[in-house]
């Protein structure tokens, strides 16, 4: 069974990955997050045909501390944030908890 990608944010964040062929999404307009984006963010990790979940990384403060303590810890489906706020090892960490080795450990030995 192969799992798909799911969005989930605000229309103008999931507009891209729905013209890029991506077909689950969660749309929560800017002024519905604090009520909505924690039911989005649960049904998409809910989802058994959901591989990767994709979010804004600012959209992470509008969680309620048990979904985003969910969200961060999620292995399947992986929970990949980006935008703004996310660096170098958050991106690292994320890939790391996805696949379970750390792919960039080589370049620091160097």
């Amino acid at each position: 069974m192969s799992q798909e990608i799911a969005v989930v944010g605000s229309p103008e964040f999931t507009t891209g990955f729905r013209l890029a062929g991506v077909r689950r999404f969660e749309n929560v307009p800017d002024e519905e997050k604090e009520e909505s984006l924690d039911d989005a963010a649960t049904a998409a990790l809910e989802d058994e045909g959901v591989g990767i979940v994709v979010m804004h990384d600012d959209d992470l403060e509008y969680l309620s501390r048990g979904v985003r303590q969910e969200v961060e810890t999620s292995v399947e489906p992986v929970v990949v944030t980006i935008g703004s706020g996310t660096g170098g090892g958050g991106l690292r960490e994320q890939i790391k908890r996805a696949i379970g080795i750390d792919l960039m450990e080589e370049d620091e030995q160097e």
